[in-house]
């Protein structure tokens, strides 16, 4: 489906004003700043400006080629295990606050661990019991 591209009469300025209703329902505006590619009187939006905004945390990417040292963790654990108990202990330590996107990875480990934990501890129960 193709955007329809937008002429001057609706957007006479290079600023385009967004309405955002929050939880609360009050209406706050936010103003984003946005570039228009004019080509024979009709303009279509190409990205946002990013004026006065610095690098966010979510730019950089994660360690562990790209996929955060939980789901490192949680898909090398298969082959070895004590990755899935370093993982827990991460978890555990509170080190997704340096970076909320290893939340997931690492506690899918600490579930993994769990689970190692409960299947060696009844292995050992049927073999010595």
């Amino acid at each position: 489906m193709e955007a329809q591209p937008l002429s001057m009469e609706h957007h006479p300025n290079k600023k385009v004003t967004f309405l955002d209703q929050g939880g609360d329902h009050e209406m706050k505006e936010m103003m984003v700043e946005v570039q228009l590619n004019g080509d024979a009187g009709n303009f279509s939006l190409l990205e946002p400006a990013n004026v006065g905004h610095s690098g966010g945390l979510y730019d950089k990417p994660l360690s562990c080629f790209g996929c955060g040292i939980g789901w490192f963790s949680f898909v090398l654990g298969f082959a070895f295990p004590p990755l899935w108990y370093y993982a827990t202990v991460l978890y555990f330590g509170n080190y997704y606050l340096k970076d909320p996107r290893e939340r997931p990875g690492l506690a899918a480990s600490a579930i993994a661990a769990l689970i190692c934990s409960i299947i060696v501890l009844i292995s050992l129960l049927a073999v010595f019991c």
